[in-house]
């Protein structure tokens, strides 16, 4: 086993993983960015190394940076977390040449499941259900493919992953245009202009299967999760067993799920996501080759600890069940706790937290990276925490959540709290009537903020940080800001500054 692993990540994953290998006796090394040399990763860690600056780029997604401070401190191993290099074969390959295990999967296989195409077509040959779809090179040829799997369609960034540059189209007219957009989101988030076209699949639910599997082609798969609450196809509510879901379904889609990873060679922990339609038939969206966000309410009905597991089969241990040891029991639920303001369009809220009380009491689990005085930073993901539950049913479980978010206190930053609060207040969702559209239909009652154009998020996201950072130096407006972007960031400066006036 190793003696010491380096968590390439921040925030709560880094705090999460940290936790599982202090229970292991595993010595633990963390990595931090300037802004983020006091944040409670770097607290609970044994050992931390600065590797840069704020921006991702020259920090958390720098390889070479990431790999010096692993061998100055004399890890055996790097665990990536999410997000970040998880999903980037080049760790693993930069992992091999300095000797040092990849606790994750080989680079084959991430290389092989990294492109959406690519991995489309793997899939289709390993006898996976995969929607209709094909290439959109150009627009004539995405015109062509629209035309032979019929409207609507969904154009989709063939790299990359969080919803970006996803566009739906109903109709050939507005095909060139959302051609066009989708690419050019794409090429800004991922570096890559590459998009394709997929059948639209109406109304349907975001389903995924856990798996896992060892160095010796053992894979089993722990069952699912229903990620269909969503926002701008990014997933804020997951649970566990879906709704809708009968025992032979689920058995279904892990049967696929297991053929899936196998056809890659696939070793540790990773997702097949898939779409459920209302018929039961069910088609393969992408595979996440890392551990996911959401992998908490897995590990609540089932009992195992997947970063265990990842590090387990890293240190080439082999699986210590079957499939057919694999249970489960009662429900779980979690809520992404973020620093955003739902009222306006889920814009970002960066800024020093005052006070946080997370919730506890039986069957409550607060994944969080963050304390009194710590701040969120307009630098990265605003996730602030994941806040799970456990039940033995459905309906306790969301009696449950109810009772966690009425305790859970946060000041200092707006929070999407009172959002979940009130989605488990819904009728249709405590029913278990939903699909992944269900805020878009719900949005007046559940968020009350108008439409922001997903092109214009990033934007706003960034004159929000300036604007903000502008304030607090007293410098007053943001410099660079149009009429525009002023005009719909006045209630949310105002709001902020009185904040400041309060603190």
């Amino acid at each position: 086993m190793f003696r010491k692993v380096l968590i390439a990540n921040r925030g709560e994953i880094a705090v999460r993983i940290a936790r599982t290998l202090h229970e292991m006796g595993i010595g633990v090394v963390a990595v931090y960015s300037e802004p983020d040399r006091a944040s409670l990763h770097v607290r609970v860690a044994d050992e931390a190394y600065p590797i840069g600056p704020a921006a991702s780029a020259e920090s958390y997604l720098r390889i070479d940076k990431v790999i010096a401070a692993a061998k100055l401190a004399g890890a055996d191993a790097i665990h990536p977390g999410y997000g970040f290099l998880s999903e980037n074969p080049a760790l693993p390959e930069a992992c091999e040449q300095a000797g040092i295990v990849f606790i994750g999967p080989p680079a084959s296989a991430m290389r092989a499941m990294g492109s959406k195409p690519a991995a489309r077509a793997k899939m289709a040959e390993a006898g996976v259900p995969i929607v209709p779809g094909g290439p959109a090179g150009s627009v004539d040829e995405a015109l062509a493919t629209a035309e032979r799997i019929g409207y609507p369609v969904m154009l989709k960034a063939a790299s990359g992953g969080g919803g970006k540059g996803m566009r739906l189209v109903e109709k050939r007219a507005d095909l060139a245009a959302a051609w066009e957009s989708a690419r050019s989101i794409s090429k800004k988030s991922f570096g890559d202009d590459t998009v394709y076209l997929e059948k639209a699949i109406v109304k349907p639910r975001h389903v995924e299967i856990q798996v896992l599997g060892d160095r010796f082609g053992n894979v089993v798969h722990l069952f699912e999760r229903d990620c269909s609450i969503q926002r701008r196809h990014q997933k804020v509510v997951e649970e566990t067993p879906c709704p809708v879901a009968t025992p032979d379904l689920v058995r279904q889609m892990g049967d696929v799920a297991v053929r899936g990873a196998k056809a890659v060679g696939y070793h540790s922990a990773g997702t097949f996501e898939f779409l459920l339609a209302d018929d039961g038939s069910f088609y393969f969206l992408e595979m996440n080759t890392r551990l996911q966000v959401e992998h908490p309410v897995t590990e609540w009905v089932t009992g195992v600890d997947l970063v265990r597991e990842m590090v387990r089969i890293a240190a080439g241990e082999p699986l210590a069940f079957t499939q057919e040891q694999v249970t489960r029991r009662g429900a779980a639920i979690e809520c992404r706790i973020y620093a955003e303001d739902p009222a306006s369009g889920f814009l970002p809220s960066p800024g020093t937290i005052q006070q946080i009380r997370p919730p506890a009491g039986p069957g409550i689990r607060d994944d969080g990276g963050a304390y009194p005085g710590s701040v969120v930073s307009s630098f990265y993901d605003p996730l602030v925490s994941k806040l799970s539950v456990w039940a033995p049913d459905r309906a306790q479980a969301i009696a449950r959540m109810r009772r966690a978010l009425g305790e859970y206190v946060v000041t200092g930053i707006r929070t999407n709290l009172s959002f979940h609060e009130k989605l488990f207040e819904h009728p249709d969702f405590v029913a278990g009537r939903y699909d992944t559209g269900f805020l878009d239909r719900h949005k007046d009652s559940l968020l009350g903020y108008r439409d922001v154009p997903e092109g214009d998020i990033e934007a706003l996201a960034a004159s929000v940080a300036i604007a903000v950072a502008r304030l607090e130096a007293g410098a007053g407006a943001a410099v660079g800001a149009t009429s525009e972007d002023a005009a719909r960031l006045a209630p949310w400066v105002a709001t902020h500054r009185a904040r400041l006036a309060r603190g």
